[in-house]
């Protein structure tokens, strides 16, 4: 039975074939009311989370606020602002989900994403993705369009980083002519790399180049169809197999046993129906459950706790 590759320390900490691990949205915030946190005590929140024995933090790459979208996500630019927390944290994993590549030069991208793994002693994983705000994109000179080219295109060139001196030519994106070289390099031989939904690109392609999945919420026996549709597709000639991944969003609620509601791709219940409901996804093969609060009545503090003793002692 393949395990999957120990790419790096983040890697490693949140992915456990046959087991599940539990991640947080950044801002650790409840916002129901407009787009925008307030980033009041994010720091303190972190660190709560990682003692309180969260596995990761997850931060979100929005180039451009679109009020429509309906989310500003932390507001800081995510390689600097997990820069600042890898500083200020100890071992939990440091995560992005996810850098919209094609609006990103990928040198840029190598080079911060491989600064952040070097600084942090190689707990980056990195979430990827072709981008869904058409409004983006005309910002950028980059037609919306083209985005599926211009991921594949970027992951090349990323993957390319990583080699001493790489070689590479790209339609949009430029030359690497194995002349000069693109420092620091990461931990260890590469970054995590995990697509976010299909960016636009086939399950084959996936399976074949990703180091990973992530997805949406999904009813089980569709999320159990995916999982199964993306590990058959991984190449026999692979060595590891590859994880997947999922968002929630949660209202935990003060009574344990309060029965599940549904709320915008996630629900509202308690905490022994939310372990129950993890352990069904742990069996259907997910690996990592990134946790978002932005729609929890509670006070922070206190529902972090609730994890804390509740659920996330039942799978750490």
């Amino acid at each position: 039975m393949k395990q999957f590759e120990e790419i790096n320390k983040g890697f490693a900490n949140i992915f456990e074939r046959g087991k599940l691990s539990l991640g947080i949205v950044v801002p650790i915030e409840n916002y129901t009311v407009g787009s925008l946190p307030t980033m009041l005590e994010h720091l303190q929140r972190v660190k709560l989370a990682e003692e309180f024995g969260f596995k990761a933090i997850w931060l979100r790459d929005v180039p451009l606020y679109v009020p429509s979208f309906g989310d500003a996500g932390q507001a800081y630019d995510p390689f600097t602002y997990l820069g600042y927390l890898a500083g200020q944290t100890e071992k939990i994993t440091l995560g992005i989900a996810s850098v919209v590549l094609p609006l990103h030069h990928p040198m840029h991208v190598a080079k911060s994403a491989a600064t952040i793994d070097q600084l942090s002693g190689g707990r980056l994983v990195l979430g990827i993705a072709s981008g869904d705000r058409p409004s983006e994109y005309p910002a950028m000179g980059i037609n919306f369009a083209d985005r599926d080219r211009l991921f594949r295109e970027t992951f090349s060139y990323i993957r390319a980083a990583q080699n001493d001196f790489p070689s590479l030519e790209s339609s949009h994106y430029g030359t690497l002519n194995g002349q000069s070289d693109i420092l620091p390099k990461p931990v260890n031989t590469k970054l995590p790399l995990l697509v976010t939904g299909h960016s636009r690109q086939s399950i084959d392609w996936i399976a074949e180049n990703s180091d990973g999945w992530m997805y949406y919420p999904r009813n089980l026996y569709m999320a159990q169809n995916y999982i199964s549709e993306f590990r058959n597709a991984i190449p026999d000639m692979t060595l590891y197999d590859k994880p997947f991944m999922q968002s929630l969003y949660v209202d935990l609620h003060e009574d344990d046993d309060y029965k599940p509601e549904p709320i915008h791709l996630g629900l509202r219940l308690g905490a022994n129906h939310l372990v129950s409901y993890l352990k069904e996804l742990q069996t259907i093969g997910v690996n990592h459950v990134v946790i978002n609060l932005r729609f929890n009545t509670a006070r922070i503090e206190e529902t972090l706790e609730h994890f804390s003793i509740k659920i996330l002692s039942q799978f750490h």
